[in-house]
């Protein structure tokens, strides 16, 4: 009897144990507990300390109710223009309503990733090849709104869909770099052309600014030798008048002075020409003395002429410079 009694209270102590444990549930932070009595759901127990009648009332199924990152394994896609991609992602969702999320779907993380896999092949379906390598924020977005909305019954929230990679096929890989190189190439020819161009047209522009400057140049020189000559004559015209002036008043020194100095500069550039190495001809002073003189003689013939001239001694002719 002693040891059955000792037997019968062991097992009282285990099954009050075991009834203390089912009484007195602790769900943790982040998670929600579904409470079910003979199987059938009733209510949801929040995080915290909470105490269920054994037997009769049980717990369902514990729920995450923090937000969980979902990969999407990674599938070909054919593209509107029939290219083939394999595109991945990964999916952020939170869980809003723990009992639709525990009985609505049978296994809710499989159900997400069905959904997000059909979704991709429908909308990069309806795109072409370059539109779903350059418009990923459009996909994302299109997927969210999509997936979002299916999965509203299942008390889940989507919050973000990211697409990680989207791989074009080897080729066709090769090919846009091909084409991308060839579109470099000409953008550098064309650049290059450019150069070139702008450089002709610059170098036309100094060509025609100096064409310009040297006319203007040739123009102002040209108007500068006719003012030199012009002031010249002026001033020979201006020298043979007082000469003519200083005749007319019988004056022979000046007439003297003005044909000696030509005489003198006319010898002067023949004997300076760079074609004559040897210049042979008489020189003597008598001959310019004599024919100044001879001049000086018609001189004094035209001032006898003259009513007002004053007579000179005859036979005696005024005196020659020397």
């Amino acid at each position: 009897m002693g040891g059955g009694a000792a037997v019968l209270a062991l097992v009282v102590a285990v099954a009050g144990i075991i009834i203390l444990f089912k009484t007195v549930r602790m769900v943790p932070q982040g998670y929600e507990w579904t409470v079910e009595r003979f199987g059938k759901y009733t209510s949801t127990m929040t995080p915290g300390l909470h105490f269920l009648i054994p037997i009769v009332y049980g717990v369902g199924r514990k729920v995450n109710m923090m937000e969980q990152v979902l990969d999407v394994p990674s599938q070909d896609v054919i593209t509107k223009d029939n290219a083939v991609v394999r595109v991945d992602g990964v999916v952020f969702f939170q869980v809003l309503d723990a009992a639709k999320a525990a009985y609505e779907v049978a296994n809710l993380e499989v159900a997400m990733i069905a959904l997000v896999q059909t979704n991709i092949r429908t909308v990069i379906g309806s795109m072409d090849l370059d539109e779903s390598l350059s418009q990923r924020e459009t996909i994302n977005a299109k997927l969210l709104n999509v997936v979002d909305h299916a999965t509203n019954p299942w008390g889940v929230k989507v919050t973000r869909i990211e697409i990680k990679d989207i791989q074009p096929p080897a080729n066709l890989v090769q090919s846009m770099q091909q084409q991308k190189m060839a579109e470099q190439n000409k953008r550098a020819a064309v650049l290059e052309a450019e150069g070139i161009r702008q450089s002709e047209i610059l170098r036309a522009e100094g060509q025609k600014q100096s064409a310009v400057l040297e006319a203007e140049g040739r123009k102002e020189a040209a108007f500068r030798d006719a003012e030199a000559r012009e002031r010249l004559a002026e001033a020979e015209a201006k020298a043979t008048a007082m000469v003519s002036d200083a005749i007319a008043n019988g004056s022979v020194q000046a007439i003297n002075y003005f044909i000696a100095q030509k005489y003198v500069e006319a010898f002067s550039e023949l004997a300076s020409s760079p074609n004559q190495k040897l210049v042979l001809m008489p020189m003597e002073a008598t001959g310019v003395i004599s024919s100044i003189a001879g001049i000086s003689e018609l001189a004094k013939e035209a001032f006898a002429k003259q009513p007002d001239a004053k007579p000179t001694a005859r036979g005696n002719p005024p005196p020659l410079g020397r």
